[in-house]
């Protein structure tokens, strides 16, 4: 990346950040006279938990990610399911969610310093950008001002989120309806980059894939049998497996060069292949002279979904603790 580029790259991203939410109302530095010192009060906290844990940054993106497709980002993934609901965290797609602990941990720390002012969604937001950036990925402003939602469903995000075993068709359709095109999901699956899977999630690519084939045929050979030396079955759920074999607790473009070589883990991964456009998009980040232009594209498409149908405003509450309405 030349010097010029370097410069003009925190502004472009500042100028998207105030562009994606001028109705929604959002803002760069929202809290600067309420609590001015958040986000380093949520790096400290994610310095010393990613610190302790590398592992737990594709996690807490995930967590980021499952929060803003239901729902948009309201921290409604934190949310306990109570008597006569069930929650969103307790349905199928989430049950393998990490990290609520760490958000109560940060949480807590500003509550301590400005009471009932910042947002668990903001909170979720923030945490999710620092483990990014704590991975070694970019850095991207945040704008904050989000409001924490009610109502958690559980049947909301077993119907809205993004199916491991999606093809472009559907998750297309999946990220139009959160304000995100081809490209965002593209983009966005290279977050894949950080993070492990348990074996349900793909092990039906790996056994009795079909009537004409044992394991997916999308699927490398060689690569099919090691993931086999360690989920013995379909229903296997003590094993994991790394999204990014070597590489998973970095943040990096190898997610596509494993993608090129037909080495996703996820169907939906593999079917980045199927698509014209997608395929273009992989091979190019996958030679490894484009570090720079995937950074800029993630860092904009987390901004557009960071962004997308959050509360504001009046609207929703600041919830004093992050797994309980007020």
């Amino acid at each position: 990346m030349t010097p010029c580029a370097a410069l003009l790259l925190p502004v472009a991203l500042l100028l998207l950040a105030h562009s994606c939410v001028a109705v929604a109302q959002l803002e760069i530095g929202y809290y600067s006279r309420t609590c001015h010192n958040v986000e380093a009060i949520v790096r400290e906290e994610m310095e010393k938990i990613i610190s302790a844990a590398p592992s737990l940054a594709g996690p807490l993106l995930r967590l980021h990610f499952h929060d803003c497709f239901v729902r948009g980002c309201d921290a409604s993934v934190l949310l306990n399911s109570t008597k006569s609901s069930l929650a969103e965290m307790d349905a199928d797609p989430n049950k393998s969610l990490r990290g609520f602990s760490s958000v109560d941990r940060v949480k807590a720390k500003i509550e301590a310093a400005c009471p009932n002012t910042v947002s668990c969604a903001d909170v979720l937001t923030i945490m999710a950008r620092d483990a990014v950036v704590l991975a070694k990925g970019p850095f991207w402003p945040v704008a904050l001002g989000r409001r924490d939602g009610r109502v958690s469903s559980a049947t909301e995000a077993a119907n809205e989120l993004p199916p491991s075993f999606g093809d472009v068709p559907l998750l297309t359709k999946i990220f139009a309806s959160k304000g995100l095109n081809l490209k965002d999901l593209v983009v966005l699956s290279g977050a894949h980059t950080l993070g492990t899977a348990h074996c349900p999630s793909f092990a039906n690519r790996l056994y009795n894939f079909s009537s004409a084939y044992t394991a997916d045929p999308s699927l490398d050979s060689e690569y099919a049998k090691n993931l086999k030396m360690r989920c013995k079955s379909v229903d296997d759920k003590s094993m994991l497996s790394e999204m990014d074999p070597g590489s998973y607790k970095t943040f990096d473009t190898s997610y596509y060069r494993h993608v090129s070589k037909r080495r996703g883990l996820f169907q939906s991964d593999a079917a980045l292949l199927t698509d014209a456009s997608t395929r273009g998009y992989v091979q190019r980040i996958a030679t490894g002279k484009f570090d720079d232009e995937f950074f800029r594209d993630f860092s904009e498409s987390m901004i557009k979904m960071g962004n997308f149908g959050v509360l504001t405003g009046a609207e929703g509450e600041i919830r004093k603790k992050c797994y309980i309405v007020n």
